[in-house]
């Protein structure tokens, strides 16, 4: 018999074996318990004074029917009940050519596996390089300043994310997540990911769950092409007929997936160009703040700080300046990370955040934004980008025209002084720091609502406005810009081309851009007959 027990929970100087923690609470004895498995790990650092781990488990167990009926009285406890996924329902049209996957991060790899899987054969067209010289390309950058418009942290295999914390969590419930980390455990990820609360992978294991990811995809049928990039389409009727690239060449298709990423801009020009139907959508910018893990740690953990069974602590920090409809929040923290160059385009700086899969930098780092808007650009639907384009071009000259960034700590910053870098830890980003004011460089609404929110966040995290460094400027949290799509996963304006994941406006972060390609990967086949 299966039972679900939900909420073990386990102090961080109890090192009983997990089993023995749940005959405890059960009231079973040791050999009721066949086997158990872990649903579901979290922190709870409520109490600073008494942190402890929260567990969800599965119990293979051996009691009697009494026994069951008086467990299952229990709220924290119920029958397991597996969940599977609804077989595919394919379609009859027939395919011109083969599904086409614009872009290889999470939504172009998800998209690609799920068709490849059921014999689509698709093809994925990346802009950028191959994994391997990818990452030569974007050290080489860090270190020299010498930036490569086609080789990035924002393209290239595995799309941004592969330069990343790698969190692989959403607010989306689904049952097809649990798939999705199950093929990404398959791929190369750690097993713990399929139970811990906030799973991550960092940038080092998502290179090599990325690397399983395209093996797999290649060894189902589906084929890459990389430094190829699509720069129009051709249509008939409203629907397209096939993808024109750089080279001049044309591929036949009328099934283009576009998971191109929030930081395609020339692709974004190319859809207005086509009067394919899009909008403007609201945003946020601001900047990267980075301390030392240590102030984060004591401050979400108190006495516990130090305990190697918690790791490095994150924080989500939100504050409404009510009076002017503004927010100041943290997006993308990293613990245990650093703060990178992340440049798309030349002439601008962009910076975000990464960590290893270890998190054990010694600095935690997080984007701090404020939200912006069509009142703010205009609805003209390139008008964001060209908002994000004009600050990132200030950030760049205000960096000395080399890709250093402008910074200053939250001291000078609060004060509205002369910009000082001066903080207690060296800090990361790669090529370098100039001291500049933030205000320069950053709408004057965003840096007034910092400096509200910074001071509620202190009362929160004691040091945090005292103690940090702010980098500039954080511009990309999401896209500019929706494609829009109707309910069959199809633009509303050029049907065949299906607008997919975070670049499309219909995801943010990892497994909500992998869990849209699954969907649009559905999409295809309910309407196509398979290839093979």
């Amino acid at each position: 018999m299966l039972l679900r027990v939900n909420n073990l929970r386990v102090g961080l100087d109890n090192n009983r074996p997990l089993a023995e923690v749940a005959t405890s609470k059960l009231h079973l004895g040791k050999g009721n318990i066949k086997n158990i498995k872990i649903l579901r790990r979290a922190i709870d650092a409520r109490r600073k004074n008494n942190v402890c781990l929260v567990y969800h488990v599965l119990l293979d167990v051996n009691i009697s029917a009494a026994k069951e009926e008086h467990l299952l009285q229990d709220s924290n406890v119920a029958l397991w009940q597996e969940k599977s996924l609804p077989p595919v329902e394919y379609g009859k049209e027939s395919m011109t050519g083969r599904p086409v996957i614009i872009g290889s991060g999470p939504a172009g790899l998800m998209t690609a596996l799920e068709l490849a899987k059921n014999g689509y054969c698709p093809l994925v067209l990346e802009r950028g390089r191959a994994l391997t010289q990818r990452v030569k390309d974007v050290e080489h950058f860090w270190q020299t300043g010498e930036f490569n418009p086609a080789s990035n942290v924002q393209f290239g295999a595995g799309g941004a994310g592969t330069f990343s914390d790698g969190k692989l969590t959403t607010r989306v419930n689904d049952p097809v997540l649990s798939s999705i980390l199950k093929a990404f455990v398959k791929a190369g990820a750690p097993e713990d990911i399929l139970y811990e609360q906030k799973p991550h992978v960092g940038t080092d294991k998502l290179r090599a769950m990325v690397t399983g990811l395209i093996k797999e995809i290649i060894a189902l049928g589906g084929e890459f092409r990389y430094e190829t990039q699509a720069v129009d389409f051709a249509a008939a009727d409203k629907g397209i007929t096939a993808v024109v690239l750089d080279s001049g060449e044309k591929i036949d298709s009328n099934a283009v997936v576009l998971a191109c990423g929030h930081s395609a801009r020339d692709t974004y020009e190319a859809l207005v160009k086509k009067q394919v139907a899009v909008e403007a959508k609201d945003f946020a910018i601001g900047v990267r703040i980075e301390h030392e893990q240590a102030l984060i740690n004591r401050a979400q953990y108190g006495a516990y700080a130090d305990n190697p069974k918690l790791g490095a602590a994150d924080y989500a920090l939100i504050f409404h300046e009510k009076t002017k409809g503004r927010t100041a929040y943290s997006f993308c923290m990293c613990p245990g990370g650093k703060i990178v160059a992340s440049a798309s385009e030349a002439g601008g700086v962009v910076t975000n955040g990464m960590s290893l899969f270890k998190r054990d930098s010694g600095l935690a780092n997080s984007a701090l934004v404020v939200n912006v808007g069509r009142g703010d650009f205009g609805t003209n639907p390139l008008a964001g980008m060209e908002f994000q384009r004009q600050y990132e071009r200030l950030a760049y000259k205000a960096g000395g025209c080399d890709y250093k960034a402008p910074a200053q700590n939250t001291l000078s910053f609060l004060a509205n002084s002369e910009p000082s870098l001066a903080v207690g830890f060296q800090p990361s980003y790669r090529p370098g720091l100039v001291a500049a004011r933030l205000d320069d460089v950053l709408p004057a609404f965003v840096t007034a609502t910092l400096r509200a929110g910074l001071k509620n966040f202190d009362n929160r995290l004691p040091g945090f406005a005292k103690e940090g460094l702010m980098v500039g400027v954080e511009t990309r949290t999401s896209a500019p810009l929706r494609i829009l799509r109707g309910q069959d996963g199809q633009s509303i304006s050029h049907k065949g081309l299906y607008p997919t994941g975070e670049g499309a406006g219909y995801a943010g972060g990892i497994m909500s851009a992998a869990l849209d390609g699954y969907h649009q990967a559905m999409h295809i086949m309910e309407r196509f007959a398979p290839l093979k």
